[in-house]
């Protein structure tokens, strides 16, 4: 019952479907909300590609579109599925609306070097400024200054005297809430340290203020990690934890260091039946690590992001496609010319 196996070349279908009735759909990315109506035969793969066009995005590979399911779970749209054949929770009535977020559903192993246009830069930094200031992924206090600097610098661009006085940053949310009841400083005292980093940054340019927010995000621990509850076959709770590099094991106290670790390069395969879930090591003489979920639905979500992140992991290792070249070369022109016009302004 419910048996799932992945060995880590493995690929999806994608199926069709017939049309029908309209269906009311709003999503939701990190800083629009868009409207559309498709048809009851709409592939999950149709709604994602109409939405990527719509933002004018074109690093899809990170992406997708996630719901919170009827039993209350948040998980992601199947694309090879027809949208109304999932398990999405909508609103009841005549008019009901099927709800989706846009968000990032892979990351990066290194933002510098993979993340090419501008817009799929800004919607990681919308995306991680959130889970850094909701405390989903942990900062210590230092850090978020730095980070908060850079965040000013994105939106304010240069520190400017003149225009930037003294109450400038009183309406920004800059810190995570964890930060400002741990430490016996004034919310002045916070934007005075935050405006003292934002003026170091100089010049710098807003792209640039982003990057280097993302460069020191990726260096967290809890950074692009998704996890999971689990149980080992001793019935101890713990952490699956799943990123860019493989999956890992955490203590249920301690989410920021793993204590058993699975690289994608030392994995096999992995597989589950029902609730049993398996990670099998490439070396025959490594003992399989089996756990266990509170759902089957939980052992396929662990499964479907483990072959989109193995997928990402092998493309990284091999000659970006003619597409990426050619966004690449594009994104470095637009980078030039942008330095020409701040050179002939200065």
């Amino acid at each position: 019952m419910g048996k799932k196996d992945f060995s880590l070349a493995s690929s999806t279908k994608e199926s069709s479907s017939k049309k029908s009735k309209m269906l009311q759909i709003c999503v939701t990315t990190m800083d629009a909300e868009l409207e559309f109506a498709i048809q009851s035969s709409t592939t999950g793969k149709q709604l994602f590609d109409q939405v990527v066009k719509t933002i004018g995005l074109r690093e899809i590979w990170f992406f997708g579109l996630q719901y919170v399911d009827s039993k209350g779970f948040i998980t992601w749209l199947k694309l090879n599925k027809k949208v109304n054949a999932q398990d999405v929770k909508k609103e009841t009535g005549d008019n009901a609306i099927y709800k989706f977020k846009f968000k990032a559903k892979f990351y990066p192993e290194d933002v510098s070097t993979e993340l090419i246009e501008e817009i799929t830069q800004k919607l990681f930094f919308l995306q991680v400024k959130e889970a850094i200031l909701t405390d989903d992924v942990y900062c210590p206090p230092e850090t978020s200054v730095l980070l908060a600097s850079y965040q000013v610098q994105a939106k304010f661009g240069p520190f400017i005297k003149d225009v930037h006085n003294a109450d400038y940053l009183d309406n920004e949310r800059l810190l995570p809430e964890r930060v400002i009841k741990q430490h016996r400083m004034s919310k002045d005292e916070w934007q005075e340290r935050i405006s003292q980093w934002h003026q170091e940054h100089s010049s710098m340019p807003r792209e640039e203020a982003i990057m280097e927010y993302l460069k020191i995000a990726q260096d967290l621990e809890m950074y692009g990690v998704s996890y999971f509850e689990i149980t080992n076959k001793k019935k101890t709770s713990l952490y699956l934890g799943v990123d860019a590099l493989g999956l890992n094991i955490y203590e249920k106290k301690d989410q920021l260091t793993p204590k058993i670790g699975f690289p994608w390069s030392e994995i096999r395969n992995i597989s589950f039946s029902d609730r049993k879930f398996v990670i099998k090591p490439i070396d025959k003489k490594a003992p399989d690590f089996t756990f266990w979920v509170e759902r089957l639905r939980i052992n396929k979500r662990i499964l479907a992001l483990c072959m989109g992140n193995h997928e990402l992991y092998m493309r990284r290792r091999q000659p970006d496609p003619i597409e990426v070249q050619q966004m690449r070369a594009k994104a470095e022109e637009d980078r030039q010319k942008r330095e020409l016009e701040r050179y002939i302004n200065l």
